[in-house]
């Protein structure tokens, strides 16, 4: 599932569009691999009762797969040119959005072994109703903390600066950067970068 353009208000640009990191689907995908061998062994074995067991292993490992994948799939972490955006559920769903002017600091944290996987949890403090929020199993966390402050740092240029607005090649520029960190497609840096030399 993609984030919908048709939440951005007037202006508002998508920096980084990510759905949790691989590793939020580690269990179903083991407990598959487990029913697989079981019915491999079953086969082999050639015992009714044995293979019936197996069968039933099977079936639930895939129930339990399909509703994980459905879930890692409906969930979205957005950062905006003006708010992040977590939103998340199959059938029903939640959702979280913190204007980018609201968010006083933004931590990472990682554990060793997420660190070798390229996961980890989001901590954002905002001044917000939410005060502290924290997102898991974000892929890459350092690199979406950066995307983060880099709009905090506008907002705040914009603040004090009299409406300070980034030009468009520095936004092209800040896209190269994210294309560069791999938070955006070569064709999302197109894209986004022709949008921009359109309206020059």
């Amino acid at each position: 599932m993609a984030f919908s353009e048709k939440m951005l208000q007037p202006g508002e640009e998508v920096i980084v569009e990510l759905h949790p990191h691989w590793w939020a689907l580690i269990d179903a995908v083991a407990a598959l691999a487990v029913a697989v061998a079981l019915g491999v062994a079953a086969l082999v074995a050639g015992i009714e009762v044995f293979r019936w067991v197996a069968l039933g292993a099977l079936v639930v490992a895939l129930v339990l797969f399909a509703h994980r994948y459905l879930r890692w799939q409906r969930t979205i972490f957005v950062v905006t040119s003006e708010r992040v955006i977590f939103q998340q559920g199959i059938v029903a769903r939640r959702g979280t959005q913190i204007p980018v002017e609201k968010i006083n600091a933004v931590d990472f944290q990682q554990s060793i072994f997420e660190r070798l996987i390229g996961a980890g949890d989001l901590v954002v403090e905002s001044g917000a109703e939410q005060g502290v929020t924290t997102f898991n199993e974000i892929r890459r966390p350092m690199q979406v903390q950066h995307a983060i402050q880099e709009q905090m740092d506008r907002h705040e240029k914009m603040a004090h600066g009299g409406g300070y607005r980034a030009t468009a090649p520095e936004q092209i520029a800040q896209l190269a950067d994210l294309r560069h960190r791999s938070l955006i497609s070569d064709a999302e840096f197109e894209t986004k970068k022709n949008e921009l030399l359109g309206r020059m």
